[in-house]
């Protein structure tokens, strides 16, 4: 049975949390506009704002909610979530002050599933409180995000394992306490079981970022690059370090990206709700040749099209999330594909709609538009290639179906039509009755 009702105390905590994300922290993204600007405790200013916002937050039980009840969390479960990240998706700062900022949310599932009680302490706890970020560190120069061709080493060494390679686009590694890493721990192993994943605290010897790169709004004249391309030079830490078993990476890397993906799909959902709202706006302000754009055809079909759209994504990821919360693990796999390949391209189009529709302006660093249309590539990146999602769905689907048996498809007219004939022979036959058939 489909159920689309919001249970009310719940619903009244997202009524408060609109609310709050559009009086309370949309105002952050102007103060404080850059990438790392949330993930930079350094600055005291922005900390000083930051600090009694979420304690409010804390007050209406929405703190790191991505966490179940196992993991000391609300346990509300991927739906709620997902209506909470929509809300949260208006806001860059949204989800530093809500608790639920990534990577730092994978890295936290990371550490309180494999974690020792010494890590979860030295680290978890400051994790989960906001006083630390952290930085998951998977990627290569050569090879993106493909592990079965990761060459960065991890090596034992008596007590220790020495990390040895290079990794790219680590993010948040300039302001993070520590880094979890994964290397290649047995090369001659199948391509799966090759990984391993550690945790290695920042100040460790021998980490080194050769640059911080900047993506497309961000200006690497003005040092605001935020992903790292590191150097890990005979890295020691101790045996301890690793997460989860020898050759286990792949699978610990995986239990930290299905919820993930879903929360990013929705607050997707959200910044495109705002881009709407500005291209309905705009449609009703706007003159010319002689009307409003809204009357203009052609602008119709951009807000028509925008708005089926976006609630086809919403229902996809509201489904996906239901599947997550009442079937077992695994069975959203093709959901999650599906979202992943969708995030991308909806939030382009929808964005890039709002963009023409406000002509210059749309364009320029005074309205959010540019930087949220230039986040699209980005998100066609990040968790693996849309490419890598469409086959994963192709795969999948491709499983529920067979070969047709001989020369002519299953759906082939000809012996359909002998069969049907067959089935109501004494029907066609029978000369008292009047009626045509088909040849």
């Amino acid at each position: 049975m489909l159920d689309f009702t919001i249970d009310p105390g719940f619903q009244a905590r997202l009524d408060w949390a609109a609310a709050f994300v559009r009086e309370e922290v949309e105002p952050l993204d102007l103060l404080f506009p850059h990438g790392g600007d949330p993930y930079d405790t350094r600055n005291q200013k922005a900390r000083a704002i930051l600090r009694p916002l979420r304690e409010r937050v804390r007050e209406q039980g929405l703190w790191a909610c991505h966490l179940g009840p196992e993991l000391g969390g609300p346990g509300y479960g991927q739906v709620r979530l997902a209506l909470l990240n929509e809300i949260l998706g208006r806001s860059y700062w949204a989800p530093t002050v809500f608790g639920t900022a990534a990577p730092d949310t994978g890295n936290a599932e990371i550490l309180a599933m494999f974690g020792t009680e010494e890590q979860k302490s030295r680290y978890l706890r400051p994790l989960l409180e906001g006083e630390i970020v952290s930085t998951f560190s998977m990627t290569e120069p050569q090879a993106g995000a493909d592990p079965k061709e990761f060459v960065c080493r991890a090596r034992r060494d008596g007590e220790e394992w020495v990390i040895d390679g290079e990794k790219w686009f680590s993010s948040n590694a300039r302001y993070a306490a520590f880094l979890i890493v994964m290397a290649v721990t047995d090369p001659d192993a199948p391509p799966h079981r090759r990984m391993s994943m550690f945790i290695v605290p920042a100040e460790t010897p021998g980490i080194e970022i050769k640059r911080n790169v900047g993506t497309m709004d961000e200006r690497e004249g003005l040092d605001e690059g935020i992903h790292a391309y590191i150097r890990y030079h005979q890295v020691r830490v101790p045996l301890d370090a690793m997460l989860g078993g020898p050759g286990e990476g792949f699978e610990v890397a995986q239990a930290r990206l299905g919820g993930g993906r879903v929360h990013h799909a929705m607050r997707t959902v959200g910044k495109c709700a705002r881009a709407f709202d500005m291209m309905c706006e705009r449609a009703l302000s706007r003159r010319t040749q002689g009307t409003v754009l809204a009357e203009k055809q052609a602008v119709q079909q951009f807000i028509a099209d925008s708005w089926v759209e976006l609630q086809q994504f919403r229902l996809l990821v509201l489904h996906t999330a239901w599947l997550i919360d009442t079937q077992p693990h695994g069975a959203a796999r093709t959901q999650i594909a599906m979202c992943k390949v969708q995030t991308a391209k909806v939030l382009h189009d929808i964005v890039q709609r709002a963009v023409h529709l406000h002509g210059s302006l749309g364009t320029t660093g005074e309205l959010p538009l540019a930087t949220w249309w230039m986040a699209a590539p980005n998100l066609a990146l990040a968790d693996g290639p849309t490419e890598v999602h469409r086959t994963t769905i192709a795969k999948q689907l491709l499983k529920n179906y067979r070969p047709a048996e001989g020369l002519f498809p299953s759906e082939h007219i000809p012996p359909k039509l002998e069969a049907a004939r067959k089935r109501y022979a004494h029907i066609i036959e029978d000369d008292s009755l009047s009626g045509r058939v088909g040849a």
